[in-house]
């Protein structure tokens, strides 16, 4: 049988109180489930307030800053060794659609009684299997669990992101424009394309955007680019061409090309990089 590597899993019920790990920002995917009282943090320079029934994520190694709780909190916390949830990851295009969009909504609405319950009862379960160590199989069942709990999570991603979905439905074109480079970003990096979908002209978009945010629009698909970039990267079951293809570029040398301007090494330098 094959034996897991020292991994952690740390589940912690907090009230008043929430002492979480020195090193929890660097080591571990953060989960917590707001009871009671609120957290507010800065992520990616912007301010969130998390309020009862409502679900934070971030990912290990995320901008955070300035996390404080009230004095009244009381919430569940779901912490996961980085390295042991990437290597069980169902679905690598997921995976991605996950990254992208908890980098601009870290928090989940669970209005839905039956939402949150799922979310508490996967939090249990995954720990409650973490801490089984005298199973036959103890390698094979934590995996598998940590699978499940994956794709049950991305299950409640999934009804999050088409509710916000319907709602930008009918917002402004920049909100418009964001949520379809969230779609598309992995094949198309041309302004012209998001301007076609939005009936506008490619340089009033770049206008919309740098007036809403003072980044164009150019900017931020070279942004999203750049993030799917990292992450296929980091998946060392796909070679380079394999990704190429994924990300619709004509050949593995464009590609390249492409990878240099974005990230200041190549493909295969990047690789190397990460093996240090």
């Amino acid at each position: 049988m094959e034996k897991v590597k020292e991994v952690s899993i740390i589940l912690l019920q907090a009230h008043r109180l929430v002492a979480l790990p020195e090193d929890f920002l660097k080591r571990y995917h953060t989960h917590i489930y707001c009871h009671r009282g609120s957290l507010s943090f800065l992520f990616n320079d912007r301010s969130y307030t998390c309020s009862p029934g409502e679900f934070v994520f971030w990912f290990a190694d995320s901008k955070l800053a300035n996390l404080t709780f009230s004095k009244n909190i009381k919430a569940t916390v779901l912490l996961v060794e980085k390295d042991f949830l990437f290597a069980n990851i169902p679905d690598q295009s997921w995976s991605i659609d996950v990254v992208l969009h908890s980098k601009e909504n870290p928090i989940l609405h669970l209005n839905d009684k039956t939402y949150k319950q799922k979310v508490l009862s996967n939090f249990q379960l995954l720990f409650d299997k973490f801490s089984e160590t005298s199973h036959r199989f103890y390698s094979e069942v934590l995996k598998l669990q940590m699978q499940l709990f994956i794709l049950e999570m991305w299950h409640t991603f999934a009804n999050e992101y088409e509710h916000r979905k319907r709602t930008l439905e009918s917002g402004s074109l920049y909100e418009r424009f964001m949520q379809l480079l969230q779609e598309h970003c992995m094949k198309e990096r041309e302004v012209q394309f998001y301007a076609n979908r939005l009936h506008i002209t490619a340089k009033y978009l770049n206008y919309i955007c740098k007036q809403n945010t003072d980044i164009t629009a150019s900017e931020w698909i070279q942004r999203y680019a750049r993030e799917r970039i990292i992450l296929l990267l980091q998946n060392k079951k796909l070679n380079i061409s394999e990704i190429a293809d994924e990300m619709n570029f004509s050949s593995r040398s464009f590609f390249t090309r492409y990878v240099r301007k974005v990230l200041g090494v190549s493909p295969k330098e990047y690789r190397q990089r990460m093996g240090d």
